[in-house]
């Protein structure tokens, strides 16, 4: 009898050890397996909208400076031409934002034509004529009116030369029409005949104006 309790201990024990170890061994591996790191990645996307307030704005193409030329010279003057590089009137505001009645307008100022030893040459030589680019539907928008160097040279331009001139405006009505709008000038320097010859130069300064 003695024997066989024995033995049933044994068999527990042996049974109990089993047991432990299967569980040791179950605990290892677990371990493994979380040391390989597995990783798992989730793709983002968000959409930003933009919200830049609209604006007015004035841009001139990219330009190195207009050279004007000699051309159509007489007993009377001397008379040079270029083209006025493109300018562009945008408006980015929403009609709400722009308010009943407004109107806009590019001015063209131009400073004197110096040389280094020489009398300078009044903007009042420099008339130009401006073209509009950009068609206007409604007409709310329009190149402004030739300008003459007051030494006229036939173009039928006011003879004021180009002094706080207008290049491009629009009517009362400036929120008709969304833009942008392009235009350029057709620029004539006409100096007396017997102007000191020198290499002169002179700043063309357009502001973009609204009421």
């Amino acid at each position: 009898m003695n024997n066989h309790r024995t033995t049933q201990r044994i068999a527990a024990a042996a049974a109990g050890l089993a047991v432990a170890t299967v569980g040791a061994l179950a605990v290892t591996a677990t371990t493994a397996t979380a040391a390989d790191g597995d990783e798992a990645g989730v793709d983002l996307s968000v959409s930003i909208e933009d919200n830049t307030p609209g604006a007015l704005t004035l841009s001139v193409a990219p330009n190195d400076g207009v050279a004007l030329v000699e051309d159509g010279s007489d007993a009377e003057a001397r008379q040079f031409v270029g083209t006025l590089p493109t300018v562009t009137v945008a408006d980015t505001r929403d009609a709400d934002e722009i308010p009943e009645g407004s109107y806009w307008a590019v001015v063209g100022q131009a400073s004197e034509f110096t040389a280094d030893g020489r009398d300078p040459i009044g903007p009042e030589y420099l008339g130009w004529a401006p073209r509009l680019l950009t068609p206007s539907p409604s007409g709310d928008v329009a190149a402004g009116e030739p300008v003459s160097s007051v030494l006229p040279d036939g173009s039928g331009g006011a003879a004021v030369g180009l002094e706080g001139q207008e290049l491009l405006l629009s009517t009362w009505a400036a929120g008709s029409e969304a833009g942008p709008w392009d235009v350029n000038a057709d620029l004539t320097l006409r100096t007396p005949a017997d102007v000191a010859p020198g290499d002169y130069s002179s700043v063309l300064t357009l502001s973009l104006f609204e009421g």
